[in-house]
């Protein structure tokens, strides 16, 4: 059974930088596509980033929102995916969710190319 845990969440001043991490356990790491995803207060999930398997430089794929603040990252050797978020706003307050999955590279933006899931941990940007 596959299972994802994300850390790092909590409560930050604009401005300020944050780093989430998602260990994955149960499944093989180096061979899912792995993406984040928020969910703001009262609104939809969104896509925030994703990282293909490759182990040397794997693309990367951004929502416009958050290009140039923030980086996603991979380490095979422990089976966790980083998101470094720099310059926070309180825009960016949501729940992260860390998922795995198959997908193709065209349509990782999409939740339903991927797997499986974590529960999400807490990003709270405020004054």
């Amino acid at each position: 059974q596959v299972q994802l845990v994300e850390t790092g969440g909590g409560l930050v001043q604009p401005g300020d930088s944050l780093t989430l991490s998602c260990k994955v356990s149960g499944g093989t790491f180096s061979r899912y596509v792995m993406g984040w995803f928020r969910q703001p207060p009262g609104k939809e999930r969104e896509f925030v980033a994703a990282i293909l398997v490759a182990a040397n430089n794997p693309r990367t794929f951004y929502t416009d929102s958050v290009m140039g603040r923030f980086t996603i990252s991979r380490d095979n050797a422990k089976d966790t995916l980083y998101l470094q978020m720099n310059n926070l706003n309180p825009e960016d307050t949501a729940r992260y969710v860390c998922a795995a999955g198959y997908g193709a590279a065209a349509r990782l933006r999409q939740e339903t190319e991927y797997e499986y899931w974590g529960q999400g941990t807490q990003v709270t940007v405020s004054s």
